[in-house]
């Protein structure tokens, strides 16, 4: 009988020796590999000094929300022209702040940094910022009517309204004598800008009427996707395996669904308008038109 099961379980044995040996040299050969990318990085960057990096964490570490502006600043002081910034072992970038060398880079017609940008296409899709190639040319020539002088002097009332009322608020606030956040009201003022010259203020705007809040849930839902955003690629790429299901994870999916829901609605109401032949022909006959006329028209007649 032992014999027996010693006959069975031998087989077992040798699969269960088997596995372990390949996994680590599996595991060995990621290590070298690993390895090797790191001292090829390195090489690669040995022409740029840059603050001292931990081997694992790289400059992360070193940089939180309420210290990263002045951190980088102190940075770029130290090392003049350019310097690597680290976010993992085998992740670095460059980051320039002199404006000859920036010249040169953006000059450029080099591959966008898909690691970075896809971080993206859940909330914006792959539209203009995201797309390369033949397909980004397609985009870029169906976008350009919107950006014609006329079409742009048109929008300066627009923009000018915004700007009034968030300084009409600071106003208010200057007589309070104490200091102001500024980033805030400078967001919100933009967004609306944005969404009023994109869907015309007269028909539907995704911000609510002056005076503005933030607690409109879209406005809301903007703000948390790009705090989101920035914290995610701060710390990348600690954060991206098992990015989903983390409460940041979670957070960042709600607030797409939100901005989604209403620009698809936004959206599909003004598809519903151009579907009546009499007002499509009244808007194609406009000198000007608002962004979305414009992508849902070039739409219809591609």
């Amino acid at each position: 009988m032992a014999s027996l099961l010693d006959n069975i379980t031998r087989p077992f044995a040798a699969i269960l020796q088997l596995s372990v040996l390949l996994g680590v040299t599996c595991v060995l050969l990621k290590v070298l590999q690993f390895y090797w990318e790191r001292k090829k990085l390195i090489k690669a960057l040995e022409a740029f000094p840059g603050p001292p990096k931990h081997w694992l964490y790289g400059h992360n570490h070193l940089l939180k929300s309420e210290n990263f502006l002045h951190q980088v600043v102190s940075w770029g002081e130290e090392y003049p022209y350019a310097f690597p910034r680290w976010f993992g072992p085998i992740l670095p970038s460059i980051i320039i702040h002199h404006p000859e060398y920036a010249k040169t880079i953006l000059g450029r017609a080099d591959p966008k940094a898909s690691a970075v940008y896809k971080l993206l296409v859940p909330w914006i899709g792959k539209g203009l910022l995201i797309l390369e190639g033949r397909k980004w040319f397609q985009h870029r020539k169906m976008l350009t009517p919107a950006f014609h002088y006329d079409v742009l002097k048109s929008y300066v009332t627009l923009m000018s309204d915004s700007v009034k009322v968030m300084l009409d608020k600071w106003d208010k606030k200057i007589t309070e004598r104490r200091s102001v956040e500024l980033f805030q009201d400078v967001s919100l003022m933009t967004l609306d800008s944005i969404m009023k010259c994109a869907f015309n203020p007269g028909r539907v705007s995704l911000c609510p009427r002056p005076p503005y809040s933030n607690s409109h849930y879209y406005i809301r839902a903007v703000f948390d996707l790009s705090y989101l955003l920035s914290d995610r690629i701060r710390n990348f790429p600690f954060k991206i395996v098992f990015y989903d299901f983390t409460h940041n994870g979670r957070t960042f999916q709600d607030a797409c669904k939100l901005a989604h829901t209403h620009t698809d609605q936004v959206i599909k109401e003004r598809k519903m308008l151009l579907s009546n032949e009499k007002e499509l022909e009244k808007i194609q006959k406009k000198k000007q038109l608002d962004f979305l006329d414009i992508l849902l028209c070039s739409k219809v007649s591609v």
